[in-house]
């Protein structure tokens, strides 16, 4: 029987991704959190990875309105996650910040999203791992001048 052919690369990538995403948020089920999606993780390593960023600032990096990360803060704030602080320097705007509740779950991703890559690394073998996180990073290295973000 022949063998099917070949998916391309970018296909696996895409499947794998969605593959892995899935057993995280089965995972973080498991922590019986506020019904957190993909595009909150999203807008926490945003905040954690900048100082006093705003809905605005937020809305450009997700590249949504205003007005849908409005509503994604507003939840964030509702269930402890992100605090608004008034702004250092702009008087009209309010900054945004992560909590302490919020550090902790980003603190919890991290540790699921390392078991995840674990669990990779036991079923292909940790050199092909390792190969394939590097390969990885050339790439994106060469191509990429966006951090993180959802693809919407």
């Amino acid at each position: 029987m022949p063998h099917p052919p070949a998916q391309p690369a970018s296909m696996l990538l895409a499947r794998t991704f969605r593959a892995m995403t899935d057993r995280f948020h089965d995972r973080l089920a498991e922590h019986r959190l506020e019904p957190l999606r993909p595009a909150h993780g999203f807008v926490f390593r945003y905040l954690a990875a900048n100082e006093h960023p705003t809905t605005v600032d937020l809305a450009a990096h997700l590249g949504v309105s205003k007005q849908a990360a409005g509503k994604t803060v507003a939840e964030l704030v509702e269930w402890a996650y992100v605090r608004r602080e008034p702004h250092p320097t702009d008087r009209r705007a309010q900054a945004l910040a992560l909590t302490t509740k919020g550090h902790d779950y980003l603190r919890l991703a991290d540790r699921l999203w390392a078991e995840l890559d674990a669990e990779f690394a036991a079923l292909v073998g940790d050199a092909e791992f390792a190969a394939l996180r590097d390969s990885l990073t050339t790439y994106l290295d060469h191509t990429s001048t966006a951090g993180i973000r959802p693809v919407w």
